[in-house]
């Protein structure tokens, strides 16, 4: 049981470091290299990734927890809280992943340069704006897997007493 916890911490700690760390790589990007464009794909690419990693760990998160739940209570507890806002981040990713950046993408192919644009320009305020959901739902999941977390830990916790 000892081994099935720490992968149900260990998937929660991927998902939550790589949110916590992607505002880094974004920030490197846009400040080391040579172009907004350039550090816009690097970001694209890591957000790529970064929503795959959540997207596995979310779904060996929730196996795992629901073995733990069948061994220490007996049922797998599917709409406890803890999965459902699992289930909720998981969902927010792929929102992400499949419906924001590829709009993101389109507008790239079609413009270019977006910081060329200027900021009155239709396009360029279609693509601000789908960056500040793109924002949004990762500060979003972030939050919730932070609160995900603090709850496994308190249960965690209790149930060694």
């Amino acid at each position: 049981m000892t081994f099935l916890r720490f992968i149900i911490l260990l998937a929660l700690a991927v998902w939550i470091g790589a949110l916590i760390f992607f505002p880094v790589v974004a920030q490197t990007s846009f400040t080391v290299l040579p172009s907004t464009h350039l550090a816009g794909l690097v970001v694209r690419n890591s957000l790529i990734a970064l929503h795959w990693m959540g997207m596995v760990a979310g779904l060996i998160f929730l196996i795992c927890s629901m073995i733990d739940n069948r061994l220490t209570v007996a049922r797998p507890r599917v709409f406890a809280l803890n999965h459902i806002l699992t289930v909720l981040m998981l969902a927010l990713t792929t929102i992400s992943q499949f419906w924001i950046i590829p709009r993101m993408d389109v507008l790239r192919i079609t413009v270019g340069e977006i910081s060329a644009l200027p900021e009155s320009n239709p396009l360029r305020s279609q693509f601000d704006s789908l960056h500040v959901w793109s924002t949004r739902i990762e500060m979003a999941v972030l939050v919730l897997g932070l609160i995900v977390l603090y709850s496994i830990a308190r249960r965690f916790s209790t149930s060694r007493s």
